[in-house]
């Protein structure tokens, strides 16, 4: 059996897992950071929580390379992945990937293309958007002469970030803060970009319907 074939079989294994974990270290992240007077003993599970559902994305890292047979070169052929390992908050948006392979496996319906790209921009805008705002709030609600105090403000500045709008009046002061809203705008120009070509694409194949009355290549009727 080739590698790629059992680094498919380890993710089609451990897609659903993973995704359950990812969602765990979120929402224990966002308790932990929303919820600041909780007892000790809490934050204290929340913790263990976060960093189990860590150690389980740094063993998948593991697992994958070795299956990979790619050795050093993994980490830069791969380097989203190692991306995601170091920053563990934009794991949520793999939950993306695992609800596309979970919909395959099941042989269910899948949405056109086109409607399959908004729904999932859509979706990792959601949980980047919530991840962001969380760790920006995290790093500026005590920083001095920072104006982003409550986790109102940094949902409101994080889409303002993430829709390149930037209106400016909310800005992070810390260093931190600043790359991860730099981090944030790169996201929400790829994110933009994708839908707005996907959009593209599909005004251009209505178009093409218009003009010739043939229908699009995949294309189902009341598409």
């Amino acid at each position: 059996m080739d590698d790629d074939s059992r680094l498919n079989r380890w993710d089609r294994r451990t897609d659903l897992v993973l995704g359950v974990a990812s969602l765990v270290f979120l929402g224990s992240y966002a308790v932990h950071v929303l919820e600041p007077n909780l007892p000790e003993a809490a934050h204290a599970v929340f913790l263990s929580l976060m960093y189990t559902a860590w150690a389980m994305f740094a063993v998948d890292y593991a697992v994958r390379w070795r299956l990979s047979g790619e050795g050093p070169g993994f980490v830069r052929r791969r380097w989203l992945d190692t991306l995601v390992l170091v920053l563990p908050l934009l794991r949520p948006v793999r939950v993306v990937r695992t609800y596309e392979s979970i919909q395959r496996r099941r042989g269910e319906p899948r949405l056109a293309l086109h409607a399959r790209v908004a729904a999932y921009s859509a979706l990792s805008i959601s949980l980047l958007g919530f991840s962001g705002a969380l760790a920006v709030y995290q790093v500026e609600r005590s920083a001095p002469n920072a104006n982003i105090r409550t986790f109102g403000d940094s949902l409101w500045w994080t889409c303002s970030t993430l829709s390149t709008v930037g209106y400016g009046d909310y800005v992070p002061v810390t260093t931190l803060g600043r790359f991860i809203a730099a981090g944030l705008m790169a996201c929400g120009l790829a994110l933009l970009g994708t839908v707005t070509g996907s959009f593209s694409s599909w005004m251009l194949q209505r178009f093409s319907v218009s003009e010739d009355g043939s229908r699009p290549p995949g294309d189902s009727p009341g598409a």
